[in-house]
């Protein structure tokens, strides 16, 4: 395997990891309204994911460093071409992280829920648009020779990229729901099960969708037909769907998260590997397309930086896997800060 190949699943694989670790604060942002039937069960899904939403972002920092270090060109033509919505989610990120910090400094309901309705929106609305971006990718993006795109915000709401930003949204509301199920106890959390359970037929449902519209909407599958042995991918993906609602079953809820981080991972290689060795592919003419071997920074580059990361990564991983076992226990009334 070469460089540009290892660079591009590894790009992959950070996408990948963000995706299941940030995926569940954006659920439990989004399950607020919803779940919170008190300002104290609030306050605790809040907490659920305080001390680790701010690391988890790390990831996506991570993914968009190395887009921007091993494939500058990508790096350039995405954020000319998802200039809106890559806009929208970063006003969504600050919204919702000054949301965690500033909902508790005043003691009144009202500044409270103002702070909560503005953490719904910053989670809700990445959720989608993630989505609604990586399904276009899938899909293609109408980019020329240039690398210039032909299109607005609107280009990318097509049918496709909705269904997209629905499966994140159902994804990320099934690993919320799952993480809180870990961390509550008593109502809030019989609340918190029954919602994953009733998530997740819906999340099946969007998968089932996502997956046939993605045989007529994009060439995913050609990677796949060429090689049937990557289908151990999808079936990986498919038992670790199955694992969620099997666990939930037995009240193993720790290991039906684990389930759904695995189905966050699979779904997203699923796409990672169908895409391969495309990045950006152009719906204009696929000669146009960004790949792993035309995007790339130098071998110099590209080798520099992997050692970089190999160093580095390990130690981000260590630091996390510390800070999820210090704050393993579940929230109570008695941790909540006003």
């Amino acid at each position: 395997m070469d460089l540009q190949a290892i660079w591009f699943f590894l790009w992959g694989l950070l996408w990948a990891i963000f995706f299941m670790t940030d995926g569940f604060d954006f659920g439990v942002g989004t399950l607020i309204p919803f779940l919170g039937k008190s300002d104290a069960d609030r306050s605790v899904m809040i907490n659920s994911v305080g001390p680790l939403w701010d690391g988890n972002e790390v990831w996506l920092i991570t993914a968009g460093g190395v887009t921007f270090a091993a494939f500058p060109r990508v790096y350039a033509v995405m954020f000319s071409s998802f200039y809106t919505p890559l806009m929208l989610i970063l006003f969504a990120l600050i919204l919702r992280g000054v949301s965690f910090e500033f909902r508790h400094q005043v003691d009144s309901p009202v500044w409270r829920k103002v702070w909560e309705t503005c953490l719904f929106i910053g989670s809700v609305l990445p959720a989608i648009l993630f989505g609604v971006a990586f399904a276009n990718i899938f899909k293609g993006i109408p980019i020329d020779q240039e690398g210039v795109f032909h299109g607005n915000l609107f280009t990318l709401l097509n049918p496709y990229g909705l269904l997209g930003g629905a499966l994140f949204l159902v994804l990320f509301l099934q690993h919320g729901a799952v993480w809180l199920s870990i961390k509550t106890e008593g109502d809030l959390q019989k609340r918190s099960v029954n919602a994953a359970n009733k998530i997740w037929p819906v999340l099946l449902t969007a998968a089932v969708i996502f997956l046939i519209a993605s045989f007529f909407a994009t060439d995913l599958y050609d990677n796949y037909l060429a090689c049937p042995a990557l289908f151990i991918v999808c079936i990986i993906t498919v038992a670790a769907l199955l694992g969620i609602k099997i666990f939930l079953k037995k009240g193993a809820y720790f290991k039906a998260w684990f389930s759904s981080s695995l189905t966050i991972v699979g779904a997203t290689f699923f796409g990672i590997i169908g895409l391969f060795p495309n990045m950006f592919p152009s719906s204009i003419d696929p000669a146009f397309s960004l790949t792993a071997r035309n995007a790339s920074s130098s071998p110099l580059t590209l080798t520099i930086i992997l050692i970089v990361v190999l160093i580095f990564i390990p130690v981000v991983i260590c630091y996390q896997i510390w800070t999820y076992n210090l704050f393993k226990g579940k929230v109570t009334q008695d941790d909540l800060t006003y």
